[in-house]
């Protein structure tokens, strides 16, 4: 008879805990993070407003770059040797950390100009991020890729 009531109590704790989790499902909300590259700032505004009309409020537009900083402020004279480094000279990057960042970005192609990737969707450097519900997710895609966002 004890063993009975043991199994009751666990039953109606299952129930409960069941039922919990039950509403706490449908109270939470799935979520895709949606992160889509665009070539200019432009075509990512547009496509931040076609995604407000819709319905979408959680989104956010950044700059973004391989190498670090806003760029060069100023005309470098590579003849007088007035710059920090290559990084910094070709590259337009600011490199805070320090003289070993800016060495290691030389290293790159595209501060010595001797190779050609020949890839466009290398340059998407402007970035928007979208959080849209999971049954919408798909809608929310095809309009960033309507405006030339890649996924």
């Amino acid at each position: 008879m004890l063993s009975n009531k043991k199994i009751a109590v666990e039953s109606l704790y299952v129930q409960i805990i069941g039922s919990i989790y039950h509403k706490w499902e449908l109270i939470y909300v799935k979520e895709r993070n949606i992160l889509a590259g665009f070539q200019t700032e432009d075509d990512a505004q547009e496509a931040e407003k076609a995604l407000r009309q819709a319905g979408f409020s959680i989104i956010q537009i950044d700059r973004i770059g391989q190498f670090p900083g806003d760029g060069n402020e100023q005309i470098m004279n590579p003849i007088s040797g007035d710059f920090p480094s290559l990084g910094s000279l070709t590259l337009a990057g600011d490199f805070p950390s320090g003289r070993d960042a800016s060495i290691m970005a030389a290293v790159d192609p595209d501060a010595s100009g001797m190779a050609d990737r020949g890839d466009d969707n290398l340059y998407r450097s402007v970035l928007l991020t979208a959080v849209v519900p999971e049954d919408q997710g798909d809608l929310a895609i095809e309009i960033i890729r309507s405006y030339g966002g890649m996924i």
